[in-house]
């Protein structure tokens, strides 16, 4: 799947799923109950161990299933950028810019979506060919930031996260983002092992990504 269509299945869906877990096993867990929902792009985290190996399984699971997009998240250097893209990452997500893994992505043509906070970081990455910005974190702005930030970069593709919630996803939908990133507010169950509720809140983000998108129209 080359970069183009990673970005289109990002962008389509509305919605990543930040998969940050105790174990691997739970890692790959959460992941099936959120594609089960209906949230096709999952960011493994390299805060969970053995995340290489979560990223390479769930790769080889959903290989034949051209809608799921497996990424890494919390990558801080190329390094870990190159280890996560060999394990099977179609896409690098990382707290803050980091030039080499932007240099490192544009060579193997993977997306990286790199965390920003300010409009002098915005435009370094856009300068750098990133594609999709994930303003993070998101709950230290709110949703009316995305349009004070489109007034200078009104071609700038924003992803929010940190402060995602079903209350107010469909208000950073309605402000120009072309997706947003939930973690905490989507994957909470695990911690009880109520897996099938995580399936239901994806249901629930994805409906009110896909309302909100239509109110636009």
């Amino acid at each position: 799947m080359n970069k183009l269509n990673v970005l289109q299945k990002i962008t389509d869906c509305g919605i990543v799923a930040v998969v940050r877990a105790e174990s691997k096993d739970q890692a790959i867990q959460i992941s099936k109950a959120c594609i089960k929902g209906g949230i096709s792009s999952i960011e493994i985290t390299f805060t969970v161990q053995g995340a290489t190996e979560i990223i390479e399984e769930l790769s080889l699971i959903y290989q034949g299933d051209n809608n799921v997009v497996i990424g890494a998240g919390t990558v801080l250097d190329a390094t870990t950028a190159r280890m996560a893209i060999l394990a099977g990452a179609q896409y690098i997500v990382s707290p803050a810019f980091d030039e080499e893994t932007a240099k490192l992505c544009n060579l193997y043509q993977i997306p990286y979506i790199p965390g920003c906070m300010t409009i002098t970081e915005m435009k370094l990455a856009l300068v750098s060919g990133v594609d999709i910005i994930k303003l993070f974190p998101g709950n230290a702005f709110g949703p009316e930031f995305i349009k004070a930030v489109k007034a200078p970069l009104p071609q700038v593709n924003l992803m929010p996260t940190g402060g995602v919630s079903l209350d107010n996803v469909d208000q950073w939908i309605k402000n120009g983002c072309v997706a947003v990133g939930v973690g905490g507010n989507l994957v909470a169950p695990a911690q009880t092992g109520d897996f099938d509720k995580i399936t239901d809140y994806a249901r629930q983000y994805v409906e009110k990504v896909k309302n909100a998108r239509e109110a636009l129209i």
